[in-house]
């Protein structure tokens, strides 16, 4: 399977653009923030909240970074417009991190005071391992700022991330859990899925632990099971954390999710760089190539009277 997955990879630049679209409709929002608000008006309808992604990593210069912060108080704005229960995440390679730490930290630090001025919160979203220092330390700069509405990603197949979980105890962070996705060398980074899974369980308990608030994001069954069995043993009520899903992936599940009683939040990434993103998730994590040819065989190919 590991051989289709990769062969799927290496034929996506291959694949005309609208086919690509196709296929992405279901995981991105669309290309403006009003296709995002759509989907989010809809997920609030169904009981679940968002946060909201603009798409565009890809970034060369100042001002397009200055531009995709400027998107992002276009969305707070619309929220507040639409009355939505939705908050952002950024990728700050996206706001200049690559091109330089001080633009990167002045243009997220004023998206950080607009959303507290607008009642929001801002997650800062965590990228490849070379990011990992940068990302924590603007994290910290922020909290010993006294902004409290900003919270930081840690990803479970890294083997720093209960040493992370430690240093940062003292601020008490709002995080997001997540396995990982990027493609990571074995000595920085567990490759055994078992493993992955057992270091998520022990990063969310010592998170919970700690008193951290956690956005437990998964769409692994056994890690969802051990997300509520350690929420129980913390003794956590359903407004101390939350569950965290993509668009389109496991939906019926996310909504059994909101039926057990659990806060459910969906990520909702949307952009003119959905082509690119799209491609470079793909080839970053060859097996979810995998799942989303097989899930669009099954829906471009209906199994009918039980054969196909």
């Amino acid at each position: 399977m590991a051989l289709l997955d990769r062969a799927i990879v290496r034929t996506l630049p291959a694949v005309p653009k609208p086919i690509v679209r196709r296929i992405s409709e279901r995981y991105i929002a669309g290309t403006r923030v009003e296709d995002a608000c759509r989907v989010v008006k809809r997920l609030n309808g169904e009981g679940k909240m968002a946060t909201v992604d603009v798409l565009g990593e890809e970034i060369t210069t100042p001002e397009e970074a200055r531009h995709i912060g400027y998107e992002y108080e276009n969305v707070f704005r619309t929220f507040g417009e639409q009355h939505l229960d939705a908050n952002v995440s950024v990728k700050l390679t996206g706001l200049g991190l690559k091109l330089d730490h001080a633009l990167c930290r002045e243009i997220l630090e004023r998206l950080v005071r607009q959303a507290a001025e607008r009642g929001n919160f801002v997650r800062i979203d965590m990228e490849d391992s070379s990011c990992t220092d940068e990302t924590l330390q603007l994290y910290r700069e922020l909290r010993e700022a006294g902004l409290g509405n900003v919270g930081v990603v840690l990803q479970a197949y890294l083997r720093r991330t209960l040493e992370d979980i430690e240093s940062l105890s003292d601020l008490r962070p709002n995080v997001r859990l997540c396995k990982g996705i990027y493609v990571e060398p074995e000595e920085i980074a567990y490759q055994d899925f078992d493993e992955v899974r057992e270091n998520f369980g022990s990063a969310l308990d010592a998170l919970l632990a700690a008193g951290s608030y956690v956005g437990i994001a998964t769409h692994d069954e056994w890690l969802i099971e051990e997300g509520g069995r350690l929420v129980r043993k913390h003794g956590r009520s359903p407004a101390e954390y939350e569950f965290q899903m993509l668009l389109g992936v496991r939906p019926e599940r996310g909504t059994r999710l909101v039926g057990e009683g659990h806060r459910l939040r969906i990520y909702v990434p949307y952009g003119e760089q959905w082509y690119a993103y799209s491609l470079r998730r793909l080839q970053e994590n060859p097996k979810i190539a995998g799942y989303i040819a097989a899930d669009t065989i099954s829906r471009f190919l209906p199994v009918r009277n039980g054969r196909s």
